[in-house]
């Protein structure tokens, strides 16, 4: 499978250069902004019907862009990894429960208390 995910995936990183170079070199409609990227050098190219031809083979790249998109998706959805070492390792770890209260078993410290004073009671008061 890793071998048709790769060519997959080759075919469609040339599909998507082709779609963009092509998309750039095709005559707008307006005579726009397409004449600042070359739009006249598809006709030099492909001659005077190049603008069906170019609609034409925009057309084919962009149906294999999306055959080659889901085609990925799917291979990359059903992919399941090995795993690696550390990924195991940390599998088969035992899981440690640590809580405040069994962290420490002395009471908590009592606040410092000046010497000469008498120290906190530390029965009930009853009031």
């Amino acid at each position: 499978m890793g071998i048709l995910t790769g060519v997959l995936l080759t075919i469609h990183v040339i599909c998507c250069i082709l779609l963009v170079l092509l998309v750039l070199v095709q005559k707008p409609r307006q005579e726009g902004l397409g004449m600042a990227f070359g739009g006249g050098v598809a006709e030099n190219i492909f001659g005077a019907g190049a603008g069906s031809m170019a609609a034409k083979i925009t057309t084919w790249l962009g149906i294999l862009f999306f055959a080659t998109t889901i085609s990925l998706a799917y291979l990359y959805s059903h992919h399941k990894p090995s795993g690696s070492g550390l990924q195991e390792k940390l599998k088969n770890l035992p899981v440690t429960e640590t809580s405040p209260e069994k962290k420490s078993s002395s009471p908590a410290p009592s606040p410092k208390t000046p010497p000469g004073a008498p120290a906190p009671s530390t029965a009930p008061s009853h009031k």
